[in-house]
């Protein structure tokens, strides 16, 4: 069984590095659903097919008939990823739909307005610095538990959020429980406030924030802002940096980063923040990326597109040649689970009274006692269970880098980095 499954992943290696027409390509069908309405098949409803290259175009459009099913036929499909996008009740819900597939379906839920539907398990901020310029990347986990499910939206915006004084906005991203992160556009509100309308569905999506700020010196202090309830705060820098801020705590390492930690940031309690040091500069961005890309809103009664901001200088296209490799940092972290696991215990301090073997005796005797009390699998159906695990994770990155590269939000240099530690990935699979 785990060597079949390797095969597979090894074949979709493969399959995405050559991305050609597939022997369903042309055709894509399926059944739009409605969450609320215990996954019923909703009649009626527009499903549009978007080509990501050359800005989120829709090549193709359709409704459902009676019993939720729609049908389109498109010579494009096939030959790279593209979305299935259904328009319920003026929000957008999208779908991946990858070459090689050719079925796709789709659960909209009726929306809500009530902010209660959403809550923040964790806040993320890292921080990257080049020359006389930081920039800052955020990442919001946001949760929608809503009973009965319904989608959190609202035309005029409904998540908020504000950047330090002096700081630029770069971009705004979100991704739903699908995964694959949309390019949003933003309403200014003035002082550094800013919103996006996004349709947070049920389960876990996020909102990712870049900025860039001045960073004389080698140093800068801010003030952030706190929006919204966070169960738990991280702030991340490169182990070459200083970062202080007060009631944040070591709480370990992540993919090389130091990671600071503090619990329960309630709403309006702003906090400062003190940065220092070097670190070594992301790769640059790729000569091929355009500053005038474009990219769609996830959400609204009409397909909007939204150009990159012009340039500011060299030195910030040189950070958002990085921007995928921060964000991949706050992926690891968000990953983990349950969130509170990061934080490191105090050490206890050593007993003269015990020798080290004692000690370690005691400790093994302690797990030994708490696995009697548990059920624990074992070792062999433990191994292939973490093996699955591992390659269904791995199936799903490629997918979505692969996205992420048709869709412009990633360098080719970022892509060929990140295509390569999976590459790596499998192969420790395989020799494991």
């Amino acid at each position: 069984m785990i060597r079949r499954r390797l095969i597979h992943v090894a074949a979709l290696l493969s399959f995405l590095s050559v991305a050609g027409a597939s022997a369903n390509a042309g055709t894509v069908s399926g059944v739009v659903h409605n969450g609320t309405n215990s996954n019923k098949p909703a009649a009626g409803v527009d499903v549009l097919l978007i080509q990501l290259q050359g800005g989120m175009q829709v090549v193709a459009n359709t409704s459902t008939d009676s019993q939720g099913q729609y049908h389109i036929d498109n010579p494009a499909i096939g030959n790279g990823p593209m979305l299935i996008r259904a328009v319920y009740k003026g929000v957008f819900f999208h779908q991946p739909l990858t070459p090689g597939t050719s079925t796709v379906d789709v659960t909209v839920y009726e929306p809500t307005t009530n902010p209660g539907a959403i809550q923040i398990p964790l806040r993320l901020l890292v921080f990257q610095p080049n020359g006389d310029k930081l920039m800052v990347g955020e990442e919001y986990s946001v949760q929608n538990n809503s009973n009965p499910p319904a989608a959190y939206f609202k035309q005029e915006g409904n998540f908020e959020f504000t950047i330090p004084t002096g700081a630029d906005l770069d971009q705004v991203s979100t991704f739903g429980p699908s995964g694959m992160p949309v390019r949003q556009g933003t309403i200014d509100k003035g002082k550094g406030r800013y919103a996006i309308s996004y349709a947070f569905q049920p389960g876990q999506n996020g909102v990712r924030i870049s900025y860039i700020m001045p960073y004389t010196g080698n140093q800068a202090q801010f003030r952030e802002s706190s929006n919204y309830d966070a169960q738990r705060v991280l702030l991340v820098v490169p182990p070459t940096m200083q970062v202080a801020s007060a009631g944040f705590n070591a709480a370990g390492t992540e993919q090389g980063y130091n990671v600071f930690s503090k619990e329960s940031m309630k709403t309006g309690n702003g906090f400062d923040i003190t940065v220092s040091g070097t670190a070594p500069p992301p790769a640059e961005a790729s000569a091929n990326s355009s500053p005038d890309q474009v990219n769609g809103r996830d959400s609204g009664p009409e397909t909007t597109i939204e150009t990159a901001p012009a340039r500011i200088g060299d030195e910030k296209w040189i950070l958002l040649g990085g921007l995928a490799a921060i964000f991949a940092v706050g992926v690891g972290l968000l990953l983990r689970k349950p969130v509170p696991e990061l934080a490191t215990a105090p050490a206890l301090p050593p007993s003269n009274s015990k020798s080290r073997k004692a000690r370690r005796a005691e400790q093994q005797q302690a797990k030994s006692s708490a696995a009697a009390m548990t059920h624990v699998p074992p070792p062999v159906e433990r191994v292939t269970q973490e093996v699955h695990s591992n390659l269904d994770s791995l199936k799903d990155t490629l997918l979505r880098l692969e996205l992420r590269r048709q869709a412009g939000t990633i360098t080719d240099e970022e892509y060929a980095l990140e295509r390569g530690r999976a590459e790596q990935l499998l192969r420790d699979l395989v020799q494991g």
